[in-house]
């Protein structure tokens, strides 16, 4: 099947217009169908060994999301003290989560026994599976950008609230925590370039020919 123009245009549109969102969810539900198209889009990702080893548990409970909330509110004040000076000060002005504004949280987890002990493409480099469930994440990000639909990566949370939480197994491994929803906006530019907190790098400083160059 061959890409038209038009439809390379449209990916492009897509990937260079998805943003981390945070402060700009609206409370509008997401569609089933919606929803179901994105996690298909996510079941679609790329794996090694085709071993296929994510999980998606879905949270629409206001319960649920105060408790994980309440959780990042923790972690988050662990990561401030992380920090000095103004850069502490400048940490505690962001806003890094949507957890309770957006209508969906879905966890991803990781099976790292999915296929059994031996798995094609894992002999010699094992956490190809922790990659594969990453490659998940980003299909999820996409399919929801090209619905609309804004998705937010908290990342400051512990696992154990998520499995108290969520009920998920010691024998998984968590991926991360994302919040779904359709938003006010998508912003130009990223929200921690935009706040002053890192800039993007130049694509030419990420590329190297033949061989590693300082």
């Amino acid at each position: 099947m061959k890409v038209t123009e038009a439809e390379r245009d449209s990916f492009y549109k897509v990937l260079f217009s998805r943003r981390d969102v945070r402060r700009e969810f609206l409370p509008t539900p997401i569609p089933k169908e919606v929803l179901d198209r994105i996690l298909l889009a996510a079941h679609h990702a790329p794996s090694v060994g085709f071993m296929q080893p994510w999980d998606f548990v879905v949270v629409s409970s206001k319960e649920t999301k105060q408790k994980i909330k309440q959780g990042f509110q923790q972690a988050n004040q662990q990561s401030a003290d992380m920090f000095d000076g103004e850069r502490k000060e400048k940490y505690q002005t962001l806003k890094l989560e949507g957890i309770e504004e957006a209508p969906i949280g879905i966890c991803l987890t990781c099976d790292r026994s999915r296929t059994g002990d031996i798995v094609l493409g894992k002999t010699i480099k094992p956490e190809m599976d922790l990659y594969s469930a990453v490659c998940a994440a980003q299909n999820l990000w996409l399919a929801a950008r090209a619905e609309n639909i804004g998705v937010g990566w908290v990342s400051i949370l512990h696992d154990d609230v998520l499995r108290e939480n969520l009920a998920i197994p010691e024998s998984l491994d968590i991926i991360g925590y994302f919040c779904l929803g359709y938003v006010e906006a998508f912003q130009d530019t990223p929200d921690l370039e935009r706040h002053g907190w890192q800039s993007r790098r130049e694509v030419k400083n990420s590329i190297h020919f033949e061989k590693w160059q300082k």
